[in-house]
């Protein structure tokens, strides 16, 4: 059956593999890692990852409307930041519901502190969470990570999908919240820490 692809030669297979890699991520909707696009086009991890490479710094040279970027350990095209006023013209309001100021709190001490449980995240915060941290698991941005050995208590951190939507690679490039503290907080929050443990 004629699949409308010319027959391989030996300088064809990084243009394959470059048609196949964006085919993919394009169907894709989370993050695709290296050694998952290897399997599926049949290549070595090593020229997955130096394609992928390659298109990334094409789009970006093209000024494509679209970039592709390395996240929660994949990867996965997403419409450039310049391009947010149209996009957000396009898409209606109200199709995403958005985060409450409590869960944005919640959430990013999750993030920071994490692994943590339920009764840090409150004493962070300084009032009950229970009903946030449901929330936040139920929109998978949040999950369980073991217990406590001292206590039992279930510990949370966030998910892939978290960094996924947040545009990171990995956790360590959250922003440093240091610079934005005021001087006398560090050792407030040291006692504090110490306090619960």
């Amino acid at each position: 059956m004629d699949n409308g692809l010319a027959p391989a030669e030996p300088a064809e297979p990084a243009a394959g593999l470059r048609m196949s890699l964006e085919a993919v991520l394009l169907v894709a909707d989370e993050p695709v890692g290296e050694r998952a696009l290897a399997e599926v086009t049949g290549q070595p991890e090593d020229a997955v990852a130096a394609a992928l490479g390659d298109l990334a710094a094409e789009y970006t040279a093209g000024q494509r409307g679209f970039d592709l970027r390395e996240v929660a350990g994949g990867w996965r095209l997403y419409t450039r930041d310049e391009c947010a006023p149209v996009v957000e013209r396009f898409v209606s309001s109200g199709q995403e519901i958005r985060l409450t100021q409590a869960a944005l709190e919640t959430l990013a001490v999750v993030a920071y502190r994490q692994p943590v449980s339920r009764a840090r995240v409150s004493a962070v915060r300084g009032v009950n969470c229970d009903g946030v941290m449901r929330t936040l698991v139920l929109r998978g941005l949040v999950e369980e990570a073991g217990n406590e050995p001292e206590t039992g208590a279930i510990l949370f951190q966030t998910t892939g999908y978290f960094l996924e939507r947040l545009g990171l690679a990995r956790l360590s490039d959250l922003p440093d919240l240091t610079p934005f503290l005021p001087d006398d907080l560090d050792e407030e929050l040291d006692l504090g820490h110490d306090a619960t443990r």
